[in-house]
């Protein structure tokens, strides 16, 4: 099996020249995902909770769409703006991973894209 992308409407569309998700095998990638509605809505300006919830939310419709989920998650990358926001993006995570969680690292960045406060990639296996 080759590279096959992966699309869908109830995340936000690819800012810039890259796909939501690629899929291989049975191994799913995920394109780091931002606080934006799936309408392409900013939520820069929400706390960041907010922000985490909206960025679980999308990394979820991304996975599905690739035919896995947030349990097939193997491991997590979690981008943060301000590495003092951890404790809050991991009070939301871990209801969104409540067991048996992925892998992670989770680091502070210089900037996240459109202003974000937190940013999140998986690599997940395929249903």
């Amino acid at each position: 099996m080759g590279k096959e992308t992966v699309h869908t409407d109830d995340a936000p569309p690819a800012a810039a020249d890259y796909s939501q998700a690629t899929v291989t095998d049975d191994l799913v990638f995920t394109a780091g995902q931002v606080a934006l509605t799936p309408e392409g809505d900013s939520l820069a300006d929400e706390p960041v909770d907010v922000q985490a919830e909206q960025v679980l939310s999308n990394l979820e419709a991304v996975l599905d769409a690739a035919d896995s989920s947030l349990e097939d998650a193997l491991k997590t990358t979690v981008y943060l703006a301000d590495i003092d926001d951890y404790g809050t993006v991991n009070e939301v995570y871990g209801e969104y991973f409540e067991s048996d969680p992925p892998a992670r690292s989770a680091v502070e960045v210089g900037d996240l894209p459109l202003g974000m406060a937190v940013e999140i990639e998986a690599v997940a296996v395929r249903e």
